[in-house]
């Protein structure tokens, strides 16, 4: 049991990380109860004999993990670690003074804006009554599917008629295909460092979650036959091309083994790809070479603008029914407004002109990250949205973080993205979209130096 509070005397410098690491224990041994009320700031200062600063710096660090959570006017409680989803990004009040390499998300510029704006401002005089009016989803979506079958293609991907529903996004994709392959009690395998909101998603279902050993192609095949072999794994989650967090890209030939073994296995495959074709040249989707078994989705918001909240579900034939019914009593229908401008947009080439305005900005991106980390150990995949990058053994990922957050960047640990508590990851996820360009060159810069250095405590005064 965690003695609380903690004797000043007990603590190590840095003192604000010690201290987190106590609340962090305390919280870990039901020492501090979810939902119990910790001291203001200034309080626990007084307590324990520390400055109101380093208080408010190991609070920061705990709201970081997930453990604590602070309300305005209402004070700050523990949440405690269970299957809540632990967002690798900073948040909005913690990230006004940092470089942010922590969130996912493609490049914006002002071009992004005027775009949207012109597709409103036209939208004005020629949107179609059934945006506005109809309720029934086959009604008010059926007009944008040869839209999106043409997308769809882009992604390398041929769909069968009835095969595609239009969705709300990537998550609301995935929720719908895990609720249709998949019931409670269920065994769900994917990578052991994986999909950052699948861990609460499949605890909301009743899903169990097996992390699989990968490689720089991903998942091993020889790991997920052992895992199939006792006959309990219902599906396999996948992120084969740049998308998981340590960048790897599955070649074609990993791709048909692993859709070999899950048809020897009659298990099903989820496979996001998110970014769709946002990088060139890469394999076939496994949709592609396992339709039969296969759920794929992709969306827009990465690889054109955030703004564009909408994505395709394919399903295999055999569960066109059963999807669709699961997307009904989930979503009932993704925005027809949102459909409507990605339908136009597909059309008209304003798309793929966004989709190579994109992948010129993170070709450059990545060329950035080439030549400042060439002394570094990392792994990138082509035109892709992050880098991972692998720290030395004299470095724990936490330290790495709190000094990167020290020296004014923000990345995402490699525990964030573990699909079980005892997953060993030594790496961080470092994200090329959001800084601008010379933000990224000095984020980048600063963290090929600290990779390079050995730790050391940080001089902050008790």
């Amino acid at each position: 049991m965690t003695i609380w509070p903690p004797d000043k005397n007990d603590l190590k410098r840095p003192a604000y990380q010690s201290l987190a690491e106590w609340v962090a224990s305390a919280i870990r041994d039901n020492t501090l109860k979810p939902g119990l009320r910790l001291p203001t700031h200034r309080e626990l200062a007084y307590q324990i004999g520390l400055s109101i600063h380093t208080v408010s710096r190991a609070y920061e660090e705990l709201v970081r993990r997930g453990l604590i959570v602070a309300h305005v006017g209402r004070g700050t409680f523990v949440r405690g670690e269970d299957n809540e989803s632990k967002t690798p990004f900073v948040t909005d009040s913690a990230q006004e003074s940092l470089i942010d390499c922590s969130i996912l998300k493609p490049v914006c510029a002002d071009v992004h804006l005027q775009t949207m704006q012109s597709a409103l401002l036209g939208l004005g005089t020629e949107l179609r009554r059934s945006v506005v009016t109809s309720f029934r989803p086959a009604n008010a979506l059926q007009p944008y599917t040869p839209s999106f079958e043409k997308w769809l293609q882009t992604c390398g991907l041929e769909t069968s008629v009835g095969s595609v529903l239009v969705t709300n996004g990537n998550t609301a994709a995935m929720t719908i295909a895990l609720m249709t392959v998949a019931r409670s009690g269920d065994v769900i395998v994917t990578e052991k460092l994986g999909h950052h909101t699948l861990k609460a998603l499949a605890a909301y279902l009743g899903l169990r979650l097996k992390g699989l050993d990968t490689d720089r192609e991903g998942i091993l095949p020889d790991d997920f036959h052992r895992a199939c072999q006792d006959g309990t794994v219902r599906a396999l989650y996948v992120m084969p091309s740049g998308l998981n967090p340590t960048a790897a890209m599955m070649g074609t030939e990993r791709r048909q083994d692993i859709a070999a073994i899950a048809r020897r296995f009659d298990v099903k495959i989820i496979e996001n790809d998110a970014w769709g074709p946002l990088q060139t040249n890469r394999p076939e989707p496994i949709a592609h070479i396992a339709p039969e078994r296969t759920f794929y989705f992709t969306g827009f918001s990465k690889c054109l603008m955030p703004g564009l909240r909408i994505g395709c579900l394919v399903v295999p034939t055999s569960a066109i029914s059963a999807s669709a019914n699961r997307h009904l009593a989930t979503n009932w229908i993704a925005t027809p407004l949102m459909a409507e401008i990605a339908a136009n947009w597909i059309v008209d080439g304003t798309a793929d002109a966004l989709l190579e305005w994109q992948k010129q900005a993170l070709n450059e991106r990545n060329m950035i990250a080439a030549k400042e980390l060439a002394s570094s150990s990392y792994a990138s995949s082509p035109n892709g949205l992050h880098v991972w990058l692998s720290l030395p053994e004299t470095w724990t990922e936490q330290e790495f973080v709190a000094q990167a957050h020290l020296n004014g960047v923000a990345v995402a640990p490699g525990s964030v993205f573990a699909v079980a508590p005892d997953t060993q990851s030594r790496g961080v996820r470092i994200c090329l979209g959001s800084p601008s360009t010379e933000d990224l060159e000095r984020a980048l810069r600063i963290l090929a130096q600290l990779a390079q250095s050995v730790p050391e405590p940080v001089a902050l005064a008790l």
